[in-house]
């Protein structure tokens, strides 16, 4: 669901609008996230934690039916996560996963130590944001657990957004290079 005026706008997204927000990107979509965990209750985190094989070549197939159509067109897609150190489990997990779930699919990823990120000015969620124009803010529990998203249409809200994400994106080291702690 994209709102269509330029003034502010406020909205929530399902994630099958989420899914035409990511197929309406024209040039670029990229995705900050700041956590150090996301659902913990996810079987698959919680197989690969106790050490037990898991296949999640399923969900991993719908995410690249999902950005098959933007990459096929050009759409840069980025992810950035920025992580303490040494990190969470959850993080190992994401990690381990990354070149498959994310890279696979055609994205770029990157993780920068939260360390070398104090000094600067982030959003107080993770976000996407899609052609430097619509920001869509997730909500999660305190432990981790997804409640919802947040839309906004703010020049001010998306100018910030995608200088948080260029800083954060310049510092960042490439997944394939970045070495857990």
């Amino acid at each position: 669901m994209r709102p269509t005026t330029s003034a502010v706008s406020v909205a929530t997204a399902t994630r099958n609008e989420f899914a035409e927000l990511l197929e309406s990107a024209q040039h670029s979509a990229v995705h900050l996230e700041t956590r150090d965990v996301y659902a913990v209750g996810d079987p698959f985190f919680q197989a690969w934690k106790a050490g037990e094989p898991f296949d999640r070549s399923e969900r991993d197939q719908v995410w690249k039916e999902i950005l098959v159509g933007p990459v096929s067109r050009g759409v840069e897609i980025r992810r950035a996560r920025i992580v303490s150190e040494p990190v969470s489990d959850y993080i190992r997990y994401e990690h381990s996963i990354t070149v498959y779930a994310n890279i696979a699919a055609g994205e770029q990823v990157r993780w920068l130590s939260r360390r070398l990120a104090s000094d600067l000015a982030l959003p107080g969620n993770d976000f996407w944001l899609f052609d430097g124009e619509t920001a869509v803010f997730n909500h999660f529990t305190g432990d981790g657990e997804w409640v919802g998203t947040e839309v906004l249409v703010d020049p001010a809200v998306t100018r910030l957004c995608a200088s948080a994400f260029d800083a954060v994106w310049d510092r960042a080291t490439p997944h394939q290079e970045y070495r857990l702690s």
